[in-house]
Formats: C-alpha cells, structure tokens, sequence
C-alpha cells in the first residue's frame, strides 16, 4: 500500500536541482512500468474507460485519486482496485459541471498532503440527439464537461507540474472530433476542443518536461454508446470496437512516452481523411437511418 508520505511533495521541489532529480525519477521509473509512489488523479472513475484506466494505473503501482459524481459506485469502485491491486485509493465525489470543480479537486489535493504526477481528464457524456432537439441543460453540460473543466484541471495541473519540472497530462478526446454528422455536433465539436487545445498545451509545456496526450479512440466497448451486448460483442469480434483493457493501456504507453497524440488502431487512422471527406448524402443517410428513426442516446 502506498502511504501519505509517498503522495507528498518533497521539500524545496521547486529549487532546480530536485526539479531535474524529480524529472530523471520518474523518467526511469516510467520506461521500467513502475508507478509505485506515484499518484494519477483519473476523472470519471466510477465506470467505463475511467475504471478501467484507474485499473491499469493500479497494475503498474500507482495510488489514485478517483474522481466522479456517482458516489455509491466511486467509494464500491475504489475499494475494489485497492483490494486487487494492493495500492492506494482515494474516492472524491464531484460534480465537474460546476464552475469551482477544478479548485475543488486541488483543495482536496493539499488538503491531503498529495501531490499528483498525472492527470487523466475522462469525464465525458454522449449523446446522438440533432441540438435543436438538445435541452439547454444537456448543451451546457457539454460544454462545462468536455471544454471548461478539461480547461480549468489542464491549466490546475499544468501550473503545478511545471513548477516541479515533470507531470503528464492525458485528455480524452475521440475520433469524432474529426466528424461533423448529424447527432453528434455537440460531442464532436466539444471533443474536437479537446484535441487542440491539448495538443497546444503540449507545445507550450514541453520546455518544462510536461507533457500533454490527446487520446482519441474510435469506438470502445462500454456502456456510452448504449449498444446492445449481442451487438458489441459482434463489434469487439470484426474489431469495430477495442476493449477498454487494450485502449488503456495503449493510451497509458503513449502518455508515458510523452506523445501528443493517441489514435487506436490502424483502421482507425485510415478512417480520419476518409470520414473527413464523406459527401454530404452519406451525411444525410446518417441522419435519415438513425436520427430520423429516433434511434437516440
């Protein structure tokens, strides 16, 4: 089990020396997959790909910090992986949509003598509905979730990371960010947020050995997407869709490599200029296939 005393930050971090010391320690524990010691704060951990992102962390020794806003399943969650893994877990119920949730997880940092080595923003919604059909207070949730709290723990997190000389930051956007279809042009648009300006952030932290990972998987085996279980296993099987056992732990790889940018799968990289270009009649049969037979989430 990790103890407080390994989450805290050393005294003086900030002088130049033990920033490169810090920077050259977790470089070399990082190329040998040893996190213990370590702290990964990991938003949206209650479920789905923030699970299983807690999960491969815990595989490779780090304690979490596991952050969501369904409470009963967080605390059950968090108990799990300490018990499996033998590291640290911390549950923080939070509702990231309000405009003080970025100070609130750091507060809830100091206030515990923690101090975090990466941060992965995963907290997400999704949603198929055309957005003159959208509530107001489901376009707002968008925008609070996918832009302004990304924003606001991206800058929190950057800040202090820099100021220690290492960190990494990990953003989920999606492979929709490269698709305006029907339905999807609030989860597309705020996803495509997501993606430049992670990697501008990239750009503008790499002189302080900070690094920030857009990932941006196409479809993942969770419960997002509301397809049925006959159907998703059909998926996993022709590789329509990845497991979020194999997506994690790529996108983990790539974050601790210090890429800018992950894309799972090769058909997936082949598919951006593809459905980039798509005609607006294949757009149309989009809408008219699904939209149009309310077939929504």
């Amino acid at each position: 089990m990790a103890d407080n005393k390994d989450l805290s930050n050393p005294k003086g971090s900030s002088d130049v020396n033990k920033s490169k010391e810090a920077f050259r320690e977790l470089r070399a524990a990082e190329r040998r997959g040893d996190l213990r010691g370590r702290l990964a704060v990991v938003t949206g951990a209650s479920s789905g790909i923030g699970l299983q992102f807690c999960r491969t962390l815990a595989g490779m020794g780090a304690a979490l910090l596991m952050i969501s806003n369904r409470r009963e399943e967080l605390e059950r969650c968090a108990r799990e992986v300490a018990r499996d893994f033998n590291v640290k877990t911390v549950a923080m119920y939070c509702d990231l949509t309000q405009p003080d949730a970025a100070e609130a997880v750091t507060r809830f940092l100091d206030s515990r003598g923690m101090v975090a080595d990466y941060l992965i923003n995963n907290a997400g919604i999704f949603s198929f509905l055309p957005v003159a059909d959208t509530a107001e207070k489901k376009i707002d949730c968008f925008i609070d979730l996918h832009v302004r709290a990304v924003t606001a723990l991206s800058r929190e997190f950057a800040r202090r990371f820099r100021e220690r000389g290492c960190g990494r930051i990990l953003n989920m956007s999606s492979m929709s960010c490269w698709t305006p279809m029907p339905g999807l042009a609030m989860y597309a648009a705020t996803k495509a947020y997501i993606r430049v300006f992670t990697r501008s952030l990239h750009y503008e932290l790499l002189d302080s050995n900070v690094t920030a990972t857009a990932a941006c998987p196409g479809g993942i085996a969770t419960d997002l997407f509301g397809l049925p279980p006959k159907l998703m296993r059909l998926a996993l099987r022709i590789g329509a869709v990845q497991s979020p056992e194999k997506f994690t732990r790529r996108a983990v790889d790539r974050m601790l490599r210090g890429k800018k940018q992950y894309v799972n799968g090769l058909l997936n990289r082949l598919a951006i200029p593809a459905v980039a270009c798509a005609p607006t009649p294949v757009r149309l049969l989009v809408k008219h296939k699904m939209l149009d037979k309310n077939i929504t989430r």
